[in-house]
């Protein structure tokens, strides 16, 4: 197969408008968590106006998101015009174009959600949009990248459920908590189904961890990956169980108290690095791990009866 032309400095661009994004994150957070969602009630003006309004209590968070926004949108499309120009893979092309279509949805969701007064369903629409986002952007970062290959040689998984199934549904699941979350923090039902699945997120994390601990231990990418989802996930659960006790604690206040922002906005953002930590071992796993045949898993297991 013949090798790729590769320019580091897209690759460099790309993890900057992933870290970009990831800011953005945080700013939509911070809006959420102050309140200040209808701070600037108009959209996509300023009380009416272009011009910057004064970036005082709520409005320094809803006016500071929509520009974080915006710079976002520029990078974004610089980057996709960057990858359709030099970018010879026809699905990294597409995939920047994705990206495109997804932060323009973004901003279309953001602006009928002040439209129409915090509706649930669309304000929750909007957090994840944002998290699928980041995934994109997460992904063009990993694919633009030097020592990016689908080619590598494989490592033969005979076990069931395959480890890339695994990895698969632990991403999906954790799009699924996200999704839990935001609708709880936006008020559309009560936090129990959230936990649940905090729970099987946690026992799919720990699954993964010891398979790639116990059969690739020998491919120092996937375990370095896997270790750092366990401590992202890890850190994750007690921003969680810090945030459900700050906000039982302050729930009377008559505005959100400084602790109560700070972790539950940090709980958010790690949310999302965990979301994309997971989609990163996925890739990784699917480059290095093939699922092995059933003849080859036949043979395997009668290896293993004979020497037992």
């Amino acid at each position: 197969m013949s090798r790729r032309r590769v320019n580091p400095w897209l690759h460099r661009y790309a993890i900057f408008v992933a870290f970009a994004t990831f800011f953005l994150i945080i700013a939509g957070a911070l809006v959420t968590s102050n309140d200040a969602g209808l701070s600037v009630p108009s959209w996509p003006t300023f009380f009416g106006s272009f011009h910057m309004p004064r970036m005082v209590g709520g409005v320094f968070y809803e006016a500071g998101h929509r520009l974080v926004a915006g710079v976002v949108v520029i990078l974004t499309l610089i980057l996709a015009g960057w990858i359709w120009k030099s970018e010879e893979r026809r699905w990294v092309r597409r995939l920047a174009g994705l990206s495109v279509l997804a932060i323009l949805i973004q901003a279309v969701l953001g602006g009928i959600t002040v439209l129409m007064y915090l509706p649930v369903a669309v304000s929750v629409a909007h957090a994840c949009m944002a998290q699928v986002f980041f995934c994109l952007m997460v992904s063009l970062a990993v694919f633009t990248g030097p020592e990016w290959r689908w080619d590598d040689a494989k490592l033969e998984d005979h076990a069931s459920p395959s480890l890339r199934w695994l990895t698969v549904a632990n991403t999906v699941t954790i799009f699924i908590l996200i999704l839990l979350g935001a609708i709880f923090r936006h008020h559309g039902f009560g936090v129990i189904p959230h936990i649940v699945v905090a729970l099987l997120v946690t026992a799919a994390t720990l699954w993964i961890f010891v398979r790639v601990q116990n059969h690739f231990d020998e491919c120092q990418p996937l375990v370095r990956a896997a270790r750092l989802l366990v401590a992202l996930l890890a850190l994750q659960l007690l921003l969680g169980v810090g945030s459900y006790i700050e906000v039982l604690t302050h729930q009377n206040a008559p505005q959100p108290e400084a602790p109560v922002v700070d972790i539950t906005t940090a709980h958010v953002a790690v949310g999302g690095l965990v979301l994309v930590t997971s989609l990163w071992l996925t890739y990784r796993v699917y480059r290095y791990v093939r699922t092995g045949s059933a003849e080859r898993s036949a043979e395997a297991a009668e290896q293993r009866k004979a020497t037992a």
